[in-house]
This record gives structure tokens, sequence and C-alpha cells, in this order.
């Protein structure tokens, strides 16, 4: 893989071959897969992608997981519903990451991610402490497989962030950097943000938004065409080669069907006259 190469965010919702060569029908040769909580893990479905990825020479960074029931509806759902914070999903959450880092080691891929959560600005609230020691306990069987496990961005400020990575004290924990989630959230802008995280980002999502609106409690920003929102996406890829980054730069676009595929190409092209 090429420094700064361009790839895309795709979901295994489709056979691997199929999926992988709708995907390089985009002009790319890598990216990161989704997987969603009802999505198979066995051993066999491992070996079915492991052997399409290899057939097409695709490469993948990053597994990502998704879980049944999360909702990204607005703040107080995410809160509700997303990643390792809901106690009443904890377990069942857990046992299907570390699932996921068995699945992934399969593909031969050095990487798995998600979403955790809203972390309590508390360390010592009861949920922190949980969260805390669930994700060592994913960052150790991670660390097996010999993967990292990244925390996606945008929930937190950065430097809430900065400040549970350290709490949790894994080499191998680390961050999926995704600066229109800072900005769908309102946490901060994601220039500054990558700036205080600098050392910790294995892997980016380049995607675009705008902030949430003024006097609407509750309220997300809303998801825009790559280049077409708030981020300032020169500025984002122009600082990404600042503090030497040189993964991937990995398009998420979450809308569906023609307008997706449409909003992927035209980012692919201004990604690469930004390399």
């Amino acid at each position: 893989m090429e420094p700064l190469e361009v790839g895309v965010m795709f979901w295994g919702d489709a056979p691997p071959v199929e999926k992988i060569r709708y995907v390089k029908g985009l002009g790319v040769k890598c990216g990161q897969l989704g997987m969603a909580g009802d999505a198979d893990l066995s051993r066999p479905a491992a070996a079915a992608w492991r052997d399409a990825l290899r057939a097409e020479g695709f490469e993948l960074a990053t597994v990502f997981a998704a879980y049944t029931g999360e909702n990204y509806a607005d703040i107080p759902t995410v809160q509700r519903t997303v990643g390792f914070i809901p106690p009443a999903t904890r377990a069942e959450r857990e046992a299907r990451t570390l699932e996921l880092s068995d699945f992934t080691a399969v593909l031969g891929v050095k990487s798995i991610a998600c979403h955790i959560g809203y972390v309590p600005h508390d360390q010592n609230h009861a949920d922190y402490i949980a969260v805390r020691d669930m994700v060592r306990r994913v960052c150790d069987r991670a660390a097996g497989n010999g993967q990292t496990f990244a925390l996606e961005t945008g929930q937190e400020p950065a430097a809430t962030l900065k400040q549970f990575l350290a709490s949790v004290g894994r080499p191998n924990l680390k961050v999926n950097f995704d600066p229109a989630n800072m900005i769908l959230y309102g946490t901060g802008d994601p220039i500054e943000a990558l700036e205080v995280i600098r050392d910790d980002v294995v892997s980016v999502h380049c995607k675009d938004g705008d902030w949430p609106p003024k006097g609407v409690d509750g309220a997300l920003g809303v998801e825009q065409p790559l280049g077409k929102g708030a981020v300032g996406i020169p500025r984002f890829v122009d600082k990404l080669k600042e503090i030497g980054y040189t993964g991937p730069l990995t398009i998420e676009r979450e809308v569906h069907g023609e307008q997706q595929r449409k909003d992927i190409l035209a980012a692919i092209t201004l990604l690469r006259s930004l390399r």
C-alpha cells in the first residue's frame, strides 16, 4: 500500500467476492471492512473473506465492529445505545469484539476498531472503570493476534480521549481519526484535535459534515459529501502530512445507493488531487 493511498470504508453485507469487486470498481484497491452486529464471524466466513481478498488483490487496513441495537439518531440516543457504555449489552459486545479480533486475524489484518461510545469524564465513575477494563481486555486479545485496537473519534473532546488512552495503558490502543465526527458531535475543531492525539493515530476516515444546529439540544450535525462541509479537507490532509501520517485515506460516506457511489467517486478525485 502506498503512503496516503485512497481507499473506501465498506460493509460486509454481500458475498465477499461480490462486495470486493464492487469496491474495486470505484477505482481503489484498499479500504476498511465494517461488520454489522449480526454479520457472520465464524472461521469459514473469515476464510471466505481472506480468500476473496487475496484473489482480488485487495488490502484491508482495518476491520470495524458495529453492534446490534446501536442507534445514531441524536446525541441522547447515541449515549444510550452505542458502543461499550450501555451496561445491559456490555458483556455481549465484549464477546463480539473478541470474536471480531479472531475473525480479523484469519484475514491477516493488523487492526480492529469501533466506537466505544460516550466515556464519562469522571475517572471514578463506575461506567468509566468498567469500560476502561473492558478496553484493556480487548487490547490484550488484539495484541495476541498482532493487532492494534483503534477507537474512533467524535463522541468526546480530543483531550478526554487522550486521557482515556493513557488510563487504559495498553501500547496497542490507538485512534481511528474521523474529522467529521468531531464536527457532527460538536466536540471540537478537528485539526486542533488531530494535533492533540497526533502520536496515537493509526488510521483515518475522510468524511465531511456541518456543525449541529444552534439552539437544538441533543441534535447532531449533518454529514456532507467530502469537501462540502466544515472540515476543510485540504487542511486536514495537510495536517496529516505534517504529523507524519502515511496510512490510507479511507473515504466513509454514510448514505446509500447511487448517491453514495457518486459522492465516493468525487471524493476519490478530490483526495488524489491533495495527496
